[in-house]
This record gives structure tokens, sequence and C-alpha cells, in this order.
């Protein structure tokens, strides 16, 4: 999805996608979706309209804070799995879910509460991610 592990780097494509998407500036397709995420947020509007406030902000979920980057980079990564249909059968349940909820954004937050975990369950054991395990997650999602 990005290069590199700066986070501030990575954060500023936020706030550029959403400034270009203010400004009716053409955007690259990478921008356009990360613009339309924050558009289906407008919770983290203000977030995004002060940089100097929010750009190098640490988010506490001890005491419970939300991070509004990783919230957003959650979606990006169910949106590339999508694309590239991997892991394999995870359109399958992006489709379903998404025709029994009638909504699109509420399947991809249930479909990245199972990315949140797996991606939890690796740095806590030290490990590589179980996509397997993240697949037979979200398939619990049907049932």
């Amino acid at each position: 999805m990005f290069t590199g592990h700066d986070r501030n780097q990575l954060r500023r494509m936020f706030f550029e996608a959403w400034r270009k998407q203010q400004q009716h500036v053409p955007m690259e397709p990478l921008e356009k979706m990360i613009a339309e995420i924050i558009r289906h947020h407008p919770e983290y509007h203000e977030v995004l309209n002060d940089q100097d406030a929010s750009l190098d902000r640490d988010y506490l979920p001890e005491v419970g804070q939300t991070n509004p980057f990783l919230h957003m980079s959650m979606h990006i990564a169910i949106h590339e799995q999508l694309a590239s249909r991997r892991p394999e059968g995870i359109v399958d349940i992006y489709t379903t879910l998404t025709g029994r909820l009638d909504d699109a954004h509420e399947t991809e937050h249930r479909m990245m509460e199972c990315l949140a975990e797996m991606i939890w369950q690796a740095q806590r054991d030290n490990t590589l991610p179980d996509e397997k395990v993240y697949m037979e997650n979200l398939r619990k999602l049907l049932s």
C-alpha cells in the first residue's frame, strides 16, 4: 500500500488527498480512494482540516481514543484485498455480507475487526499474520 515506515509521511498522504478533494484538484487513484474513505468519516474531517495539530498527535486506545489514520488505513487494506482478490474468497464474503447488511461501509468495518484481530494476534505472538484464521473469522461474519 505505502512505501516507507515514516508515520508522518503516511499521514501526509491523507492530508494531501483531503486537501485535493476539498479544492477539486485532480488526484491519483490512491488519493481518490483515500478521499472517498475520508468522505465516509465526517468525524475525522476536523483532524484532516488541521494538519499542524494532527500530524504528530498520538492516539491512545487505553484512554478510549481511536487513531483516525489507522482506521482509514484499515479501510484501504480491505479495498486492496478486494481489488487483488486476496486472500482467496474475500470478495465472496464481502459481497454476501454487503448484501445482508445493505451497507458496504459497515461491511468494511466488520471485516476490519477481523483484520485487526489477526494483526494483534501476530504482534502478540511475534508471528506472521495467519491468513487462514483471518478467513475463518471473516466467514463467521456470515453465520
